[in-house]
């Protein structure tokens, strides 16, 4: 099914370039001014990325492959029923999805209440309700155990595991607090145990991607729920997750509300409904167009003036795209995919009923990415956006890009938001094209990758709280998508830190990761650093093993876990990632 999806991606392509997409666009496109993100799914009517509105699939029942399913009498098939939905939903689009334990917690009570019930017939109410805590308990493990292996091992329509993410929150005084916590708890200790591949061999998981959400009862400054924090940091040291996300920050930046990324990183703007309440879930992003900020510098050629002209330019021009990108998905009926507008994924439309509504007055969004801060500003001034100089540079060019943002909005009634685009394969895309054009630059083209949005240089040196402080500026900014991380070095044995570090994200940054090298050797049995040669090959120190199908070398790239398989330009990013810790 990869292959097929490969060979029939190449096709739709094809047919988008010459058939669907603009001409001046696509040759913007070739040109590296913009990046179409997913051509290859222009042809076809879906969308970016969700969040899953999983209550309501959960409590109203869903429709899978035309049959019905009815709200779970338990937790397990509550697990069971969301890995299922996941599948579906994931194969229907082309981004990541997100769930939250928020909406599956009320079904670990429905499972004690249902033991409870049986056993306070035979004994006393003390004696059934241990016996009924035990058995709940005993669900809550396998139903865990349920997601983690569903997920790691089904595949989607286009032949992969579901980009998912489970958004791990805990909200103190909600009627199913105590639940919430259970699952975060279990998640991160089956997370840590880990898995074995097909030779038993013990290894991380990719996905789901874990978001944790630190609140005041759980930020490590004595609170109820302190001890699944510190867990949460070993989990870090060996396994790279959780991810974790500051409430503190969120209320501040988003109406006093929290909610998770869609999938890495792509976040919301608020929305209320016509009783004014916020609504989060069942919502989604309609697509990315992603500008090439170091292109817009270099032909500038330190012109000011002229760079500000410049990019105005190429904005309308991403502007346009991004409406090309909506244009395409009006008129889209709810047939095309039943299990997002029919089923309760996104909507309850009607058969053959226009999603039309769900695309505008900022219900959904349409993000407008942007690659190479670092690099416009060593373009433009000859030094890092860490500089007082350079910093006001990127500062001021970041505003223009969120006010022009906010002005295509009250133009359109779009949900326009600026997004720190993940690119993987876009920064080397951009970096190849321009030093073909522009020859190779100091500190701007002589490498093969440009810095993704608005991170400090994997070069720089920096400490990870200068770090974190100094992204969060960008964060503030970048409200439709931003994440930042920190390298640090085998922490195993100094939990304090990571804990310093996780605490510090809860006061200071939005979202954060903290990324450690849990790699593996299956030859030798090494668990640390596997090295990179300076032909970007990989190799185990201890026993100088090189075969890839004999080592597991787990990175965070562009926010998700990624192991052993990067193209040159992002490998040769992170093998000169430094350590900020």
């Amino acid at each position: 099914s990869t292959q097929r999806d490969l060979i029939a991606g190449e096709v739709s392509k094809d047919i988008s370039r010459r058939k669907i997409i603009p001409a001046h666009i696509v040759h913007a496109h070739d040109e590296g001014v913009l990046h179409y993100h997913d051509m290859d799914y222009a042809m076809q009517s879906i969308h970016n990325c969700m969040l899953i509105n999983l209550e309501d699939m959960l409590q109203n029942g869903t429709v899978i492959n035309n049959k019905l399913v009815e709200s779970p009498k338990s937790f397990s098939t509550a697990c069971t029923i969301v890995t299922q939905i996941i599948a579906q939903i994931a194969s229907g689009q082309y981004g990541g999805n997100t769930i939250t334990i928020r909406h599956i917690a009320p079904f670990l009570r429905v499972s004690y209440n249902k033991y409870f019930n049986k056993y306070k017939e035979k004994y006393s109410e003390e004696m059934a309700h241990e016996l009924a805590e035990d058995r709940m308990l005993e669900e809550l493990k396998s139903g865990i155990q349920t997601i983690r292996y569903q997920l790691s091992t089904l595949h989607t329509s286009n032949g992969q595991s579901p980009f998912s993410t489970i958004y791990l929150e805990i909200e103190e005084g909600h009627e199913y607090e105590r639940e919430m916590a259970l699952i975060c708890e279990e998640m991160i200790n089956q997370r840590l145990e880990g898995m074995k591949n097909h030779k038993g061999q013990q290894i991380g998981e990719e996905f789901p991607k874990l978001v944790y959400l630190l609140d005041e009862h759980n930020c490590l400054e004595g609170g109820k729920y302190d001890y699944i924090t510190k867990l949460a940091a070993k989990c870090n040291t060996k396994r790279l997750v959780p991810d974790y996300q500051s409430a503190k920050i969120m209320r501040r930046n988003y109406e006093g509300s929290t909610f998770p990324p869609m999938g890495c990183r792509s976040h919301l703007s608020p929305w209320k409904d016509e009783n004014g309440n916020h609504k989060w879930y069942g919502r989604f992003n309609q697509g990315v167009i992603s500008l090439n900020l170091v292109q817009v510098a270099l032909t500038a050629n330190k012109d000011m003036d002229k760079f500000w002209e410049i990019l105005d330019e190429r904005l309308e021009l991403c502007k346009e795209a991004l409406m090309v990108r909506h244009n395409l998905l009006l008129g889209t009926t709810s047939d095309v995919s039943p299990i997002h507008w029919q089923h309760g994924g996104i909507a309850r439309l009607k058969k053959g009923e226009k999603i039309d509504s769900l695309l505008k007055d900022g219900y959904s969004t349409l993000s407008l990415g942007y690659v190479g801060v670092y690099e416009m500003t060593q373009a433009m001034l000859g030094v890092s956006h860490t500089t007082k100089e350079g910093e006001e540079f990127a500062l001021k060019v970041m505003h223009h890009l969120n006010n022009t943002c906010q002005k295509w909005k009250k133009e359109t009634g779009l949900g326009f938001g600026l997004y720190g685009t993940p690119g993987e394969s876009l920064t080397s895309r951009f970096c190849r094209i321009d030093k073909q054009k522009f020859g190779e630059i100091k500190n701007v083209t002589d490498r093969m990758y440009y810095t993704n949005s608005y991170h400090v240089h994997v070069t720089e040196e920096i400490d990870a709280f200068s770090k974190l402080q100094f992204e969060s500026q960008f964060h503030d900014i970048s409200l439709g998508g931003c994440i930042s991380y920190v390298e640090v070095p085998d922490m195993s044995k100094n939990l304090t830190a990571v804990e310093q570090i996780i605490n510090y994200i809860y006061h200071n940054i939005q979202y954060a990761e903290i990324n450690t090298k849990p790699d593996v050797c299956f030859k030798c049995g090494y668990e640390g650093e596997i090295l990179l040669d300076n032909d970007l090959e990989w190799y185990c120190p201890n026993c100088g093993n090189r075969e890839k199908e004999e080592m597991q070398v787990m990175r965070r790239t562009c926010g998700y876990i990624g192991s052993n398989m990067w193209g040159k330009g992002r490998t040769q990013e992170i093998g000169q990632r430094v350590l900020h810790l």
